[in-house]
Parts: C-alpha cells; structure tokens; sequence
C-alpha cells in the first residue's frame, strides 16, 4: 500500500509517498480503505516535529478518515464489510488502508460523503 511519511521536521515539502505492506488487523479493529482523510492541527505538529507520535503507534501521520470497511478482526460484530465509516484513529491515516479500533468507527451520515465525513471523526469525537 501507499502511505505518507514524515521524512524530517518541516513543512509540507517534508511529506513523501512511500509504500509498504497493508496493516496488522487485530481482533478488534477494522481496515479501511481510505477514500479522504483530515487535516489536523496535531498532524500539523507531528510534520513540524513539535508533537511527536505516542509510543507504539504508527509511525504514518492521520488521525481521522473516510472510507470503506474491507477487513474486520473477530470481535467486531457492529460494522460489515463495504460499509461506508468515518473514524478516529491512532495514527495511519495518510495512508490506502488504516486499520482501527472498531470503538472508534462510525458510520456515515447518508447526507455526506467520503471527504465531508472524514472532517468529522478528530473535532466531533473530541467534543463528544
């Protein structure tokens, strides 16, 4: 898969496309697709080199998406495949697929699409 690196501190030039094999999914996550991801000002950070990643985390920046379910670990019993979901994740979203805890998955609003949803998961979660 694709994905996006942080290839030093800096601005937007910093970003580079690079590729490696999908994620792990675990028993209580779902992959995704990602069709749109967010902006962020913690991503913003993490490329500047002011904020870096937790400790154990992916080292691909994004923390919300839009997109469609294609995998899902054998505890998830609320999403199905194809699924279209908007979701917070703990990192990885600038990337073709991001695998996420299934708490933290919601399903889109049928009045929006991949790009409007995945705008919502970072502000609307983090007020919830």
């Amino acid at each position: 898969m694709k994905f996006i690196e942080i290839s030093q501190p800096g601005g937007p030039e910093v970003l580079k496309i690079n590729s490696q094999g999908p994620p792990i999914l675990h028993d209580n996550e779902v992959l995704i697709s990602v069709k749109a991801a967010g902006v962020n000002r913690p991503d913003v950070l993490q490329r500047q080199g002011k904020y870096p990643m937790p400790k154990g985390v992916t080292p691909i920046p994004g923390l919300e998406i839009a997109g469609t379910i294609v995998a899902i670990g054998k505890d998830v019993t609320s999403f199905s495949i194809g699924e279209k979901v908007c979701a917070l994740t703990n990192g990885g979203g600038y990337a073709e697929l991001c695998t996420v805890p299934f708490t933290q998955v919601l399903p889109i609003p049928s009045n929006l699409n991949f790009i409007e949803a995945a705008a919502i998961p970072e502000t609307f979660f983090t007020v919830w």
